[in-house]
């Protein structure tokens, strides 16, 4: 008889600092451990964070109220906001923590802290500031907040995630947390691990892991979780529907970029970035073997030609050319034509024989004849009769665009008029008898020579008198604008027994004039120094610029250009300095393709921020138009790329789901309206299927541990080795002694 006992489940407890959204939290609560007849699962005791839309989101995600709580203390509050704190803020104490955990102390801690200030996107200089380095801080500050508040009963296992950076530009706050672990009777381990593949997603995560044992409490090894697969971005949108689709809710939808944007997208190849757009020739502003037509409500593939090795697409009832792709380009040659075929014979010379197959396309039975068809005249459409020629046979068909039915007529309607009607006489002409009633018609007109009186007045206007000719009449209008009221005065405001070298500059070589206490404007009190005030032990490479495929001189303690040759003649163009080292390598406008995974999804993730894009195989919906929009106009586009897919910018949702925030049977939602805000906080969450897979070798540990093994077969990595192994192969340092004291 088989006589086996049922599982018994333990419940493990976890708590999360700088909780986010809660996506870890959600993820240690679908982990699951086993060991013998022993089953784990785990609750969620609490979690703090300051953003009061993050808390909220983080109530929903881990089935318990999370705690808005701001672990900053006094002095990181000024440094990081630049003001001092509102009234009635209060820095975070132990029992509020301890009121955030339900009063209960947790199996497992973990800590994601704001990894801004370690983050490579953020310069270094900038990094290094008071604001940073205040966030920085934050790190250590919630570890120690952490061992104190639960130091009755301190947690068995904790887990300090953070971005790879932060071993480099955090390491001395990690060697203080370290150091602060240890002195509380943890053994620590520091890795990197990828948790895509920890959690089988569809981006490459690589992310810093500190992981701490209690090794009073916890004797066995910690294992690391087993790597899974990455997945291809398309095995997971795929599940989704199409963007725009209501079912996907708010956060599914299609950004509305510039015309010029969707252009950009659907020219870069899948799987690279901007610099496919290097690829395509631009002659004027204009690519030259591209053209981009509105599609309307033309068919898919109108007048398209098919291959000669392709199979047609399916034949309709009104398949033609102009429905679809009904034409096809045959590599067959034509039948060898007969001689002379189609061809046209001179009017003066003879034809060819004539055969029984007499027709235009066996052979020269053309003609071309120069004889004008029969009744010809009748027909010239517009045709102007002289006024002494017969006009052609009337018929019933007698407008002008019909045949010859104009006539040039010499007679004028009307009177009589005189050969002098609208006639212009000469300037110095006589004009003929004045008669009744005048004007142009009957021939009052002449052509004067004379400036009209307004173009006189304009020569005097804004006019300068010269200071030896008399001045215009004096009027009522004396201003400038209104005539010669301006004169060229040749007199200086200096008085005749003005010192003659006033304002003068005295040359290097010469000597200079008496020395008075009258400033320099009063006489030649100003030389040209020829010096350059360089000494006469100056080096010769002072301020000298090197040339860019020359070697450079001694490097020395000089700082400055004027210290030596410190300064290169540098023929690299400003944009590919280092100051545009991010964009060269950033991956800007990327594009993924549907197979392959993504990076790690930030909280910044945007088309025109790294590869943010896909290019999507399935059919799309976009606005429509009849005519190619403005470069600046913003719409939702949907181009076929020269692959055939639709290169289209990730939509909120789909980064939510390649951070496995989404479960297919769940409508997905997050507090608020922005999308920026959904997105820093979704690139800022731990991928709870990641987490996931951490809470289950971490329950197999605990387990071990309640059973009393101390060893396990795995072919796994060790994370937290024994203290045996740990001090041979962990070079612990100097801890500081009032770390140790604490």
């Amino acid at each position: 008889m088989n006589l086996a006992l049922p599982p018994t489940t333990v419940e493990f407890t976890h708590f999360h600092f700088f909780a986010g959204l809660g996506a870890a939290a959600k993820g240690f609560n679908k982990g699951s451990a086993r060991v013998g007849n022993l089953r784990a699962t785990f609750r969620c005791l609490g979690g703090i964070d300051n953003d009061p839309a993050a808390v909220r989101d983080f109530s929903r995600l881990a089935g318990v109220p999370g705690t808005l709580l701001d672990l900053f203390d006094e002095d990181q509050y000024r440094a990081f906001h630049g003001a001092a704190p509102p009234r009635g803020w209060q820095p975070a104490t132990t029992d509020d923590i301890r009121r955030a955990a339900r009063y209960e102390f947790p199996d497992m801690v973990f800590l994601s802290a704001p990894c801004k200030g370690f983050s490579g996107l953020l310069p270094e200089s900038s990094s290094k500031t008071a604001k940073y380095q205040a966030l920085n801080r934050l790190t250590l500050r919630g570890v120690w907040l952490m061992l104190e508040t639960f130091r009755e009963k301190l947690p068995k296992l904790i887990i300090f995630e953070n971005v790879p950076r932060i071993a480099t530009r955090g390491r001395g706050l990690l060697d203080q947390i370290v150091a602060l672990l240890r002195s509380y009777g943890y053994a620590v381990a520091e890795t990197t691990h990828d948790c895509g593949e920890i959690g089988g997603l569809g981006q490459s995560r690589k992310r810093f892991l500190l992981v701490a044992r209690h090794e009073e409490t916890v004797p066995p090894f910690l294992y690391e979780p087993e790597k899974r697969r990455l997945r291809g971005v398309g095995e997971i949108l795929e599940t989704l529907p199409l963007p725009g689709d209501p079912r996907g809710g708010p956060l599914h939808r299609i950004p509305a970029l510039q015309w010029k944007t969707w252009v950009r997208l659907a020219f870069v190849e899948a799987g690279a970035d901007w610099r496919s757009l290097n690829k395509l020739a631009v002659e004027d502003g204009v690519l030259r073997d591209f053209g981009i037509l509105p599609v309307g409500g033309w068919r898919d593939d109108i007048l398209g030609v098919l291959p000669w090795c392709d199979t047609s697409r399916t034949v309709t009832a009104n398949a033609g050319a102009t429905t679809g792709r009904f034409s096809v380009a045959d590599p067959r040659e034509f039948g060898t034509p007969h001689n002379g075929s189609l061809g046209v014979r001179e009017w003066d010379a003879p034809s060819g024989a004539v055969t029984a197959n007499g027709r235009p396309s066996a052979g020269s039975f053309s003609v071309a004849d120069p004889r004008p068809p029969e009744g010809s005249l009748e027909y010239h459409q517009y045709g102007v009769r002289e006024w002494n020629d017969p006009s052609g046979a009337v018929i019933n068909v007698k407008s002008p665009g019909q045949g010859t039915f104009s006539v040039a007529d010499p007679r004028m309607e009307g009177k009589p008029r005189f050969n002098n009607v609208y006639r212009i006489v000469a300037w110095d002409g006589t004009a003929p008898a004045v008669a009744g009633p005048g004007g142009p018609a009957g021939g009052l007109a002449v052509a004067d020579p004379r400036p009209a009186p307004r173009d006189d007045y304009k020569q005097t206007k804004y006019r300068v008198t010269a200071y030896e000719e008399a001045a215009g009449t004096v009027i009522a209008a004396s201003t400038t604008g209104n005539g010669a009221f301006a004169v060229a005065d040749p007199r200086t405001t200096w008085d005749d027994d003005t010192h003659g070298n006033k304002l003068a500059v005295t040359d290097w070589r010469d000597h200079g004039p008496t020395v008075t206490g009258a400033r320099f404007g009063s006489g030649a009190g100003a030389v040209a120094d020829p010096r350059t005030g360089y000494g006469r032990g100056t080096h010769q490479n002072i301020l000298a610029v090197t040339d860019w495929d020359d070697n450079a001189k001694t490097v020395t303690g000089a700082c400055h250009v004027a210290g030596g040759a410190l300064s290169v003649a540098d023929p690299r163009p400003v944009g590919l300095n280092r100051s545009r080292e991010h964009y060269k390598t950033g991956g800007h406008y990327g594009v993924v393709p549907w197979e392959e995974n993504s990076g790690a999804v930030p909280a910044y993730g945007k088309y025109d921020r790294g590869a943010w894009s896909v290019a999507d195989p399935r059919g799309g919906a976009g606005d429509t138009t009849d005519s190619l929009p403005a470069p600046s106009d913003r719409l939702v586009a949907v181009i076929r790329a020269l692959d055939g897919t639709w290169h289209r910018p990730f939509t909120t949702l789909e980064l939510a789901a390649l951070q496995s925030l989404v479960d297919p049977d769940e409508v997905f939602t997050l507090d608020g309206q922005s999308d920026s805000a959904w997105r820093e906080r979704i690139g800022n969450a731990v991928p709870p299927d990641a987490a996931e897979a951490i809470a289950g070798v971490m329950g197999t540990t605990l387990l071990l541990a309640m059973t009393g093994q101390t060893f396990v077969l795995s072919n796994q990595p060790i994370w937290v080795r024994p203290i045996a192994l740990a001090l041979a192969i962990d070079q612990r340092g100097n801890v500081p002694d009032e770390l140790m004291e604490v």
